[in-house]
């Protein structure tokens, strides 16, 4: 049997931008994504702490350091910038890996950088 479990967890950040006309995705600042074990291309669910809203897309890197949270394509509709944000991804595994694994959880600032 395997289970899925919390991989990477990125708590309260601040969307920074919504990109509709962009192709997918959400943009995350590649110092967070590398704290919070996250690849480029991995799979992240993202709740929308501001409204409720939650969906699926996968990551890609922005600028390290920059903060930047963007939503991009029919995400961007799901926020808005101001929007308080937890981001995560979850790995497959056995029940006896889970008992040992320790997953990456991230607490930025205000202004989404690592303290």
């Amino acid at each position: 049997m395997q289970i899925h479990l919390i991989k990477s967890k990125i708590h309260r950040v601040t969307v920074t931008g919504a990109d509709l006309n962009y192709i997918g995705s959400i943009t995350i600042d590649e110092d967070l994504m590398d704290a919070a074990n996250i690849v480029e291309g991995e799979k992240i669910q993202v709740v929308n702490n501001s409204n409720g809203e939650r969906l699926e897309t996968y990551a890609i890197p922005g600028g390290r350091g920059s903060g930047e949270i963007t939503l991009n394509g029919a995400a961007a509709r799901k926020v808005s910038p101001g929007d308080i944000l937890i981001l995560m991804a979850y790995a497959i595994m056995t029940p006896e890996e889970a008992k040992t694994f320790k997953p990456k959880l991230v607490f930025p600032n205000d202004r989404n950088l690592l303290n």
